[in-house]
């Protein structure tokens, strides 16, 4: 397969030179070859996951508790207007 790699570099709006170009060429299909073996493999049996790691979030309970009251919060204030601070 031969990749147009100066449309491709338009596209992404990337200036190239030729050496890169060549570079560029050779490890774009590379990585598009190793896609296509990728792409055999027999994932049918295979159950959708977001990741591998097994690892869960720690979270706790969403509990409301009682907080300050606004003379309470407003006790070591320097300045306060109408009971904002």
């Amino acid at each position: 397969m031969k990749l147009d790699i100066k449309h491709i570099a338009k596209l992404a709006n990337l200036p190239i030179s030729s050496s890169e170009e060549k570079k560029l060429e050779s490890q774009l299909t590379e990585t598009l070859n190793y896609i296509a073996v990728l792409e055999e493999i027999d994932t049918t049996k295979i159950e959708p996951t977001a990741h591998v790691t097994g690892l869960e979030n720690v979270t706790r309970e969403d509990v409301a508790n009682a907080s300050l009251s606004q003379k309470q919060a407003l006790a070591n204030t320097k300045q306060q207007y109408n009971g904002f601070f």
